[in-house]
């Protein structure tokens, strides 16, 4: 298909898909003898995956690097996407509801008491949990809070500390390729950490957790505060450690 004719068909400006090809993001895989861009059927699946993580507010750049990982697996991202908007939907639907209510309270139809006025914000829920049940379910996530709700505070500080020298390790590595020895020494001390104290991974799981690291942006902002790029190198070593062991 001609860059005119994928426009009319996804809604998106020929403008706005040349950009995507002078940054790189999507590029047709061919020109027709003319010189006009011809998108494949595999052109248009990506495009369709940077559109789900821009509907997810995802920068073009994150989008980027996240299909140009190694280790993106396409129905991996399509079941992350999934969970992402369902998550998304519930909290649209709870903050309409709670504006109608407030809407309702302002006309003097109804009152509302501050504790309703607030129903519907609530921070206190740990993001990641709903997609850690969605990938190794149940089991895996009820032993890993199990098992932190067994510790003490000295437990738990020290447990944190382990972690963060883990991250500091991986960090002061992350300019040299994520296959190098040095790296893969790192990324397992990374996979029996996790072993060890949240319940027990598969390589796949594992596998499926590093590619969360850059397609969840929450994941990416929290490891990225040890170094920039920290994320996107740990992804790309845990794919390579997965697929070596197998």
């Amino acid at each position: 298909m001609k860059v005119k004719e994928v426009a009319e068909l996804t809604g998106i400006s020929v403008r706005t898909l040349h950009h995507y090809d002078e940054i790189g993001l999507l590029s047709p895989g061919r020109r027709s003898e003319s010189g006009y861009r011809e998108y494949s059927d595999v052109d248009l699946e990506t495009l369709q995956q940077i559109l789900f993580f821009r509907e997810l507010g995802f920068p073009l750049k994150k989008i980027k690097d996240v299909l140009n990982s190694p280790s993106f697996d396409r129905k991996e991202a399509l079941i992350l996407q999934r969970t992402m908007l369902l998550e998304k939907r519930s909290r649209l639907d709870q903050m309409i509801h709670l504006v109608e209510k407030t809407i309702q309270h302002a006309e003097g139809e109804i009152h509302m008491s501050n504790e309703e006025k607030f129903e519907g914000f609530d921070f206190r829920h740990n993001p990641y949990e709903k997609e850690a049940r969605e990938r190794w379910g149940d089991k895996a996530v009820d032993q890993s809070n199990a098992k932190l709700a067994g510790m003490s505070e000295e437990e738990q500080k020290a447990m944190g500390e382990k972690m963060n020298a883990i991250y500091r390790e991986l960090a002061a590595l992350r300019q040299e390729s994520p296959a190098s020895e040095e790296a893969q020494a790192a990324i397992k001390e990374w996979y029996d950490f996790l072993n060890s104290n949240f319940g027990s991974y598969s390589l796949d799981a594992f596998k499926g957790l590093g590619q969360m690291y850059v397609a969840d942006e929450r994941f990416t902002k929290n490891i990225d505060k040890f170094g920039k790029g920290l994320a996107q190198f740990m992804c790309e070593a845990m794919g390579v450690f997965a697929d070596r062991i197998r």
